[in-house]
C-alpha cells in the first residue's frame, strides 16, 4: 500500500520564505504584533500551498476529481474548447484546499488556451464565462475529448499551468495549481456520468466524479 504524504507546491517556496524571514525579522526587533500577523500568514501559506500524494481508485472506468473543494454544479454548458453543449462538473476551492490540480483520466495534452479576464467570485456561475482562466483540452486512449478549466477566483491571480501540448499524463497527474481560491470546471465525453452531486466534497486525483457507461 502506498502511504500519503505531503508535499509543497515549488510555486509556494518564494510565499512561504519570505513570511519566514519577515517573521524573524520582527521577531528580532521585538515587534510582537506584527511577528504575530507574519507567523499566522506564515503557516497559512504552508497549508495553502501544501501537495499531498493523492492514490487514484484501482478501477480505471473511473474519472477522477482535477480539484479539492465543493461540487458547486453538475449539469450541461457549452465546452469552450469544442463548442459542443457535455456534461460539467465544476468545483469550487477556498483558500483552506489544496490547489494542485490534476487530470481526471489518462490523456494526451493537445490545445492549451489562455484566456485574460475579470475576478469574480469562482463559486458564481458567471466566473466560468467572464473570469481569467487556462483551458487544457486533452484527449484519452479511446479518443474521448476532456476540457479542464482553471478559473482564477475572487482572490486568485495567478493560474499555473505546467503542461505543454504533446504531453501526455496519467490518471490523476499533477498538471497545475491556481493561487489563493478558485475553481476549475471539467468537461466530459458523452461516455461518461457523473457520480457526484452539487454540494459533494472532492479531493483531486482520488474523488471519483464520473464513470464510463458506454
Amino acid at each position: 500500500m502506498i502511504k500519503p504524504s505531503v508535499g509543497l507546491a515549488l510555486e509556494g517556496v518564494p510565499f512561504i520564505c519570505l513570511s519566514i524571514v519577515a517573521t524573524l525579522t520582527f521577531a528580532i526587533n521585538e515587534w510582537e504584533l506584527a511577528a504575530l500577523i507574519m507567523l499566522v500568514v506564515t503557516a497559512f501559506s504552508f497549508n495553502f500551498f501544501r501537495d499531498p500524494e493523492r492514490v487514484a481508485p484501482s478501477n480505471e472506468a473511473l474519472a477522477v476529481s482535477p480539484a479539492d473543494g465543493k461540487v458547486v454544479k453538475v449539469g450541461r454548458a457549452v465546452d469552450p474548447i469544442t463548442g459542443v453543449e457535455r456534461t460539467v462538473i465544476c468545483v469550487f476551492m477556498n483558500v483552506f484546499n489544496v490547489h494542485v490540480n490534476r487530470l481526471p483520466v489518462a490523456s494526451m495534452v493537445r490545445r492549451i488556451e489562455y484566456i485574460p479576464g475579470k475576478f469574480f467570485n469562482a463559486s458564481l456561475d458567471k466566473a466560468s464565462k467572464d473570469n481569467e482562466r487556462c483551458l487544457i483540452h486533452a484527449e484519452d486512449a479511446n479518443g474521448g475529448a476532456w476540457t479542464v478549466v482553471q478559473i482564477a477566483g475572487l482572490i486568485a491571480r495567478r493560474i499555473v499551468c505546467r503542461v505543454e501540448p504533446g504531453d501526455f499524463l496519467s490518471r490523476g497527474q499533477r498538471f497545475g495549481l491556481i493561487k489563493f481560491g478558485s475553481r476549475v470546471d471539467l468537461y466530459m465525453p458523452d461516455d461518461y456520468a457523473p457520480c457526484v452531486a452539487v454540494g459533494d466534497k472532492v479531493h483531486a486525483g482520488e474523488t471519483p466524479v464520473a464513470r464510463k457507461v458506454g
